[in-house]
């Protein structure tokens, strides 16, 4: 509409939306020295007219008109405007309160628990995994910021996190509740080494929830091993993941290291897989030998994803690898729901090499277990002849275990 169809003020919300643009700029009086105005190109704002402490009268501008941020709505200008208004009237520039309402406002978002756990995130995020990194941003984003993410974080009292993390509990995600709470603790010892925050309110509520008792992976007896295999050997879903789950329970890795893995990690030809440092638990190189039975097996992968960098490409985005739930949904749908995960594979592993008699040292090597500290400082192709040794036994055993003509033997 034409400003000079204006019928009343304060100007009615429809008048906001539909006034028209003139060849100069304009104001329109909304009511107590607050103004509506229109630039030639269509953008509108709000001005206040106040008269400063020295006696002279200026303009300040309070924002843009709209519902966006820092954008105001005609009753957000109204209300900005009035307390300003209350500023000058108690000598105090309108200005100057403006600027220190911002960032008084700005301060109090940096101290909000989220922006707080986001630069604790930011900090550790250069040492994870890709996975270890979406696992936890995902987890606070679920189930803290919702409740905690606005608030400050030194308001928040014990009490509530521990009504927190019992309500967690409560749905039957003991474990997810620990990992949780080890993370807002770690985040409110970042607020305290700078000098944020005096004490630590996750201090001690281990004590009151439940923990959950250590459990190895699942995993099948040895007796049932054999029928596995051969449950494996002819997965009829996908070649790709029955490949995959091959190579689980042949290398003895852990499921995202096969899952993430990278054709530039392998030599075929020399039969070795070296996994990168960012890839590991541990943060470091390792050399994995393939056994003849693995690298057949990656040559025929390669015909399915070799035109990818990764061996498990997703399907919907060729960029990430498969979902990390791809194995367990496929052990599953053969029937080994809570029975056998991709990780047990490892546990098979240790315990058939242990009982045939193979060095302790090259087992936990192969398995990528090292000691912290300066021990744990080695070689990455620490005992590889011995290892492939082992590994082309191990994969000759379990041919010979799907196959049913089993005659057991002790290694000297």
């Amino acid at each position: 509409m034409k400003r000079s169809e204006i019928k009343r003020r304060p100007l009615a919300d429809t008048v906001l939306a539909t006034l028209e643009p003139e060849a100069t700029a304009y104001r329109e009086l909304d009511g107590n020295g607050l103004y509506f105005r229109v630039k030639p190109n269509g953008s509108k704002s709000w001005e206040l007219r106040y008269k400063k402490p020295d006696g002279k009268w200026s303009w300040l501008g309070l924002g843009g008109y709209g519902t966006g941020d820092h954008q105001l709505t005609g009753a957000q200008a109204r209300q900005e405007a009035a307390k300003l208004r209350s500023d000058s009237s108690e000598g105090s520039n309108p200005l100057a309160t403006k600027r220190a309402r911002k960032a008084a406002e700005a301060e109090a978002a940096n101290n909000t628990f989220e922006h707080l756990a986001r630069e604790w995130y930011a900090t550790k995020r250069k040492t994870w995994t890709e996975g270890t990194a979406v696992r936890t941003i995902g987890a606070l984003e679920k189930h803290v910021f919702p409740v905690f993410g606005k608030r400050p974080y030194v308001s928040i009292l014990p009490m509530e996190w521990m009504e927190l993390l019992r309500s967690m509990e409560q749905t039957g995600i003991v474990e997810q509740t620990s990992r949780v709470r080890g993370m807002c603790r770690e985040i409110y010892d970042l607020a305290r080494v700078t000098g944020r925050a005096t004490h630590n309110p996750l201090e001690g509520l281990h004590k009151f929830l439940l923990t959950k008792p250590v459990e190895n992976y699942a995993h099948v007896p040895l007796d049932e091993l054999p029928a596995l295999l051969r449950a494996i050997q002819s997965y009829p879903h996908a070649t790709d993941v029955r490949i995959g789950l091959q190579l689980l329970a042949m290398l003895a890795c852990r499921p995202s290291e096969i899952r993430e893995a990278r054709w530039s990690e392998f030599d075929l030809d020399a039969g070795l897989w070296l996994i990168p440092a960012e890839r590991m638990k541990r943060r470091r190189e390792h050399l994995v030998p393939l056994p003849s039975q693995a690298v057949e097996l990656l040559r025929g992968l390669h015909n399915l994803t070799g035109t990818y960098p990764l061996l498990f490409p997703g399907r919907s985005d060729t960029t990430k690898p498969r979902s990390n739930t791809v194995f367990l949904m496929a052990l599953r749908r053969l029937g080994y729901e809570g029975r056998q995960t991709g990780h047990g594979f490892r546990h098979i592993a240790s315990t058939i090499l242990n009982e045939h008699g193979f060095d302790e040292n090259h087992i936990e090597a192969q398995l990528s277990h090292v000691k912290e500290g300066v021990a744990g400082v080695y070689n990455k192709a620490q005992y590889l002849t011995q290892r492939r040794e082992m590994m082309q036994w191990y994969a000759d055993h379990l041919d010979t275990l799907a196959a049913g003509n089993v005659v057991e033997f002790k290694r000297a």
